[in-house]
């Protein structure tokens, strides 16, 4: 049984909380497995949060924009204060008390053109295991409640923070070129092993690029479960823990078909798409871009993905290879060393 702790940010409900939660599940797990994970800004981590995160095995995610003048232009304290120096401290601490962390990074107008040089501070961390996650927000301002639903409009404007249409696509090229050089097997990036896997006709790990939403529920302090923790609107209310079981609200009608709306809202333009078989259309709340002819909106990301995609076909295709062979993915770097020599 896995258990996500994330906010706002988890921390704020201290630590005495987290002790009591641990306690519910020892007493409760009837000879289950309990796992936690844990996604914060690491601004509080401490000895005590390190020393109770060893203790209980939590895995924790560190939100965190590898260079420090592009993490303090957004990650900023409640009194304006930068908190990079605080954050690089707290991982310094998880590594010392040997709790397995993660990183996640968003991509945003400021590093878009700086992959490589925010996975080179990643490392420089201690980070192994990186996330990478572009921002896209619609302005609020553009926003009118329509039934409760997510609805841009045709003439929708994004936050000024957000990527660029083609910058998540050059960022993660910079980054798989970095990272495809020396640290195959060694550092783990969650896009790129999602999208190894797809090239080897497994089903994709990330939602993002999985063909059916749904698996990602969201539950709320008071007990309301949202279909994903990227619609908590009216009309994605499923209802209420305390009175309906997980079980049947995460298998009901309104959620299958939440679910199954990411491909039967496809545009033709995605559904004729050579990389369509990679992406799947995307995150749905990135389709916002009306198009002529088209019933349905299209993905904001979509040169991205398709950057990426391409970028990354070679190497993905002989990587698989060399796996289905007997191989490890680690054995494409001395292949690739050989062949750049001459």
């Amino acid at each position: 049984m896995d258990f996500a702790w994330q906010g706002g940010e988890p921390t704020l409900a201290g630590l005495d909380f987290y002790r009591k939660a641990v306690a519910y599940q020892q007493q409760y797990a009837e000879g289950k497995t309990v796992t936690n994970s844990f996604q914060t800004n690491a601004i509080a981590i401490n000895r005590q949060w390190a020393d109770f995160f060893a203790e209980n095995r939590f895995l924790i995610g560190v939100s965190v924009d590898g260079i420090a003048e592009i993490h303090d232009k957004y990650r900023i304290a409640v009194n304006g204060q930068p908190t990079f120096e605080r954050v690089k401290k707290s991982i310094a601490l998880l590594r010392e008390y040997n709790v397995d962390f993660n990183t996640l990074t968003v991509v945003n107008d400021q590093n878009y053109d700086k992959g490589r040089e925010t996975y080179q501070a990643l490392k420089a961390l201690g980070s192994t295991f990186l996330q990478f996650i572009p921002i896209v927000e619609v302005d609020a301002r553009c926003l009118t409640p329509a039934k409760g639903h997510y609805s841009p409009p045709a003439d929708a404007v994004l936050s000024p923070f957000s990527v660029p249409a083609d910058g998540y696509g050059h960022f993660m090229n910079a980054v798989f070129d970095a990272w495809v050089k020396e640290d195959v097997g060694s550092i783990y990036i969650r896009e790129f092993d999602s999208l190894l896997g797809t090239w080897m006709g497994y089903p994709a790990s990330t939602c993002v690029q999985a063909t059916t939403c749904g698996q990602a529920l969201i539950i709320e302090t008071n007990g309301d479960i949202y279909s994903c923790d990227h619609y908590v609107y009216p009309a994605y209310l499923l209802g209420n823990i305390a009175n309906t079981s997980l079980v049947k609200l995460a298998t009901s009608r309104q959620q299958q078909r939440f679910g199954n709306a990411k491909q039967e809202k496809l545009t033709q333009m995605c559904q004729q798409c050579e990389v369509k078989a990679l992406c799947q259309g995307g995150c749905p709340k990135h389709r916002i871009v009306p198009q002529a002819g088209e019933k349905h909106k299209h993905n904001y990301l979509c040169a991205s993905y398709k950057h990426f995609f391409y970028h990354t076909a070679p190497v993905m295709q002989a990587m698989s290879k060399i796996i289905q062979s007997g191989g490890v993915a680690a054995d494409i770097m001395p292949l690739l060393n050989k062949f750049n020599s001459h």
